[in-house]
């Protein structure tokens, strides 16, 4: 029996039944030119200091090797999000924010920081140590920080779980680290024209390896822990208002204190560099990939143990439960309607696919305690993107669940999680 109610409801408005129009700032369009010229605004003013600083041919040369760890970091984290894929506009402000606006605010203030300090002390040296061991892991985190606050404030829905998390916040750091990295290597490149030093033996290459080569996870590894501290206290209850407040701060002061230790890692000798990066650093970047990619599996579990009751209801087919838990099936389906139906048919399943695993992790949440009070309306609106594309998606994941299937003669009697392969019930609007 479905959980939902024939149409959605939503509460009386105010002033006994009149819809009140909203302000001219609340509209979405507003908002989004807001925020959008914040950014273009943001990523001038940082194009301009790190042009100034490095000068026009050391920004290029740095724009160049910068740009290399981009792409394959973005599709680490977009595999990783492939179960509920979030939407690109949220990936897009995420790498945009890292990218222009926290750096612009590091720049700014990690400089005013270390100045101050320098003039206060009277000792450049320890200024930049303490600038670079303290003020920037505080004031870089907390700027990367905010894009993930961001999203978990006002893009609710798409922020369910730890893996948004990661995503969201590894995509910021992937962005921030862009931006830094042409800071760095333009600088070095300058540096070289200046004492005439080239091959691998000038700061530019050993800024490269360093950077590009051994650490271009090291930001993303930061961020990911404040990112997780997130996607937990999404994970809980509305009413546990404490623990959705000290589990971001806690992810957030062990992004600060990871990034604290590794800017550190330089005072710690002449080796103190690479007995960090092998004892820590590796070390760290394995466990928190094992958790991601462990927590993208039991997504998948919860895929399959929740969406059997939308099967007893009819709103689903027998084998979808089975197909829409593997990722293999999955990417099955979305070729088989690419084949016979074209590319506009694998979007529409790859919308059935991400709209079926929301609608698994909002019963789950639910189930559990766990769902907001939109929960009926929102699992409405779900249903109904599920029904509209099932012409198509229904066929592709039937071929999918049989072609992956893990024996012969599995389906022998039974479809997978022992429901009938009966003919699929006639859609009723009024089903309860």
């Amino acid at each position: 029996m479905a959980t939902s109610p024939p149409f959605p409801t939503y509460p009386p408005s105010p002033g006994g039944g009149v819809l009140r129009h909203p302000h001219w700032w609340q509209h979405r369009w507003v908002r989004y030119g807001a925020l959008s010229s914040l950014l273009a605004l943001s990523g001038l003013v940082i194009l301009a200091l790190v042009r100034r600083q490095t000068g026009t041919e050391g920004f290029l040369v740095g724009l160049g090797l910068a740009v290399l760890p981009v792409p394959w970091l973005m599709a680490a984290f977009r595999w990783l999000d492939r179960v509920e894929p979030g939407p690109w506009r949220n990936l897009v402000f995420a790498f945009a924010w890292g990218a222009c606006a926290a750096a612009l605010i590091a720049i700014v203030a990690n400089s005013f920081a270390t100045k101050w300090i320098a003039t206060s002390t009277a000792d450049p040296a320890s200024a930049d140590t303490l600038g670079a061991t303290v003020i920037a892991p505080i004031v870089e985190e907390s700027a990367k920080a905010a894009a993930v606050l961001l999203v978990f404030l006002f893009r609710r829905r798409d922020f369910t779980g730890i893996v948004d998390g990661v995503v969201i916040a590894g995509i910021t750091a992937t962005g921030f680290a862009f931006t830094e990295n042409i800071l760095y290597l333009g600088t070095a490149f300058g540096t070289d024209q200046l004492t005439g030093d080239r091959g691998i033996a000038s700061v530019t290459a050993a800024t490269f390896f360093v950077r590009i080569v051994m650490s271009p996870f090291a930001h993303p590894l930061f961020t990911v822990l404040t990112g997780i501290g997130f996607g937990v206290a999404a994970l809980s209850a509305e009413r546990q208002h404490a623990r959705r407040v000290l589990l971001p701060v806690c992810g957030l002061l062990l992004a600060m204190g990871m990034h604290a230790f590794w800017n550190g890692s330089s005072t710690f000798g002449e080796y103190g560099f690479f007995a960090v990066y092998g004892a820590f650093m590796v070390p760290a970047f394995a466990v928190v990939t094992w958790l991601a990619i462990r927590t993208r599996q039991r997504e998948l579990r919860t895929v399959r143990a929740e969406l059997p009751t939308y099967v007893l209801a009819g709103w689903l087919g027998p084998a979808e439960p089975f197909a829409l838990g593997s990722m293999r099936a999955r990417r099955m389906a979305r070729d088989y309607a690419r084949h016979h139906h074209g590319r506009q048919a694998a979007r529409e399943v790859a919308r059935y696919e991400a709209c079926a695993t929301s609608l698994a992790f909002l019963r789950h949440r639910g189930r559990n305690g766990k769902a907001g009070p939109d929960f009926v309306v929102r699992e409405r609106e779900l249903l109904d993107e599920l029904w509209e594309r099932r012409g198509v998606a229904r066929p592709a994941l039937e071929y999918a669940s049989r072609a992956s299937v893990p024996a012969p003669g599995y389906w022998g009697a039974a479809a997978p999680y022992g429901y009938p392969a009966v003919p699929y019930p006639a859609y009723n609007p009024y089903r309860t």
